[in-house]
């Protein structure tokens, strides 16, 4: 567990990490964290949900605001198959809506979507509508199709009573041609999300040969998909452009001190790599304090650097 720490689609947010260092059902070619380790569909108990729960609980009494409670992983969420007691476990200590952020390959399982029915806001993944695409960008477990995704999609949306918001991560070359595009369009007409986000590779990604898609082009595919569909990658190199709906971060650098600051610098960038300007926003600090913290953290072998699009970013050593 980590946090609470910013996220431009949920605001600040509690991370609740569930399943084992890239334990995934896909390998994709854009993925923060690097390289698929276990590709599966099996689910297990990856991790003890009591102890989970009992840091939330913690984190909780010390006061911190939230937007929410995020049920993530640095792989695949829905393969841990205590995830609706962890759900359970948490509304039952908070108050603070919870999200479950997904690739969205494993919602055609009944027990998945059952395990995911008392969540606040589902954020899947869907980046193809053609079988193709599909297999070049998340490079799936052989059993996965693209239909699987889809269908299971539109067998949450029918029975979830929260909100579905899909994000579609876009990769010239890859699935950004306009068949492509109204692939992708007619998918999300028949799923019929609450919200449609577009995001593109700002950060290092697995595959070093990812590059950006122009924001005028996310924007034109943005409107192309609908009134619904909105573009959430950051292009910013200002650091107030880092916490979105109205929350800033400045409550982290008024209740903690250096080391959970430093703490709190590592576990953002355990989640993805972020820029000195990044971390200094999150936590409400200046780019010298934040580069004092990212120092340490590679002076102990933790954080290592690495440049993509002209700008350096830092991420935890596995």
């Amino acid at each position: 567990m980590y946090g609470p720490v910013p996220s431009r689609r949920l605001g600040l947010s509690y991370g609740v990490d569930i399943v084992p260092f890239k334990a995934c059902t896909l390998d994709c070619v854009y993925c923060q964290l690097g390289r698929t380790v276990e590709k599966t569909i099996e689910r297990k108990d990856f991790a003890p949900i009591e102890a989970i729960l009992a840091e939330l609980r913690e984190a909780l009494a010390e006061g911190s605001k939230a937007d929410f409670v995020t049920i993530c992983g640095s792989g695949e969420p829905t393969l841990h198959s205590r995830l609706g007691e962890l759900i359970d476990g948490i509304k039952e200590i908070t108050d603070i809506p919870a999200a479950l952020l997904t690739n969205g390959t494993l919602f055609e399982r009944q027990d998945v979507r059952g395990d995911c029915a008392k969540v606040d806001v589902v954020l899947p993944s869907l980046d193809a509508g053609d079988e193709q695409t599909f297999r070049r960008i998340d490079r799936p477990e052989p059993t996965i199709s693209v239909e699987n995704v889809i269908s299971g999609l539109c067998a949450l949306r029918e029975e979830f009573a929260g909100q579905i918001w899909i994000e579609v991560f876009l990769v010239p070359s890859i699935n950004t041609a306009p068949r492509q595009i109204e692939h992708i369009k007619e998918a999300i007409d028949r799923i019929g999300p609450d919200r449609v986000q577009l995001n593109t590779a700002v950060r290092p990604t697995a595959d070093p040969n990812v590059v950006k898609l122009s924001a005028e082009r996310l924007q034109d595919i943005a409107l192309h998909l609908g009134p619904g569909c909105e573009v959430v990658a950051d292009f910013s190199t200002a650091p107030n452009e880092q916490v979105t709906r109205g929350r800033r971060a400045d409550v982290l650098g008024r209740h903690f001190g250096v080391a959970e600051k430093r703490q709190m610098v590592l576990s953002m960038l355990k989640r993805r790599p972020c820029s000195l300007d990044d971390i200094s926003a999150g936590l409400s600090v200046s780019s010298s304090e934040a580069e004092k913290y990212v120092a340490q953290l590679q002076d102990w072998g933790l954080v290592q650097a690495e440049r993509k699009g002209g700008r350096v970013f830092f991420k935890s050593v596995s």
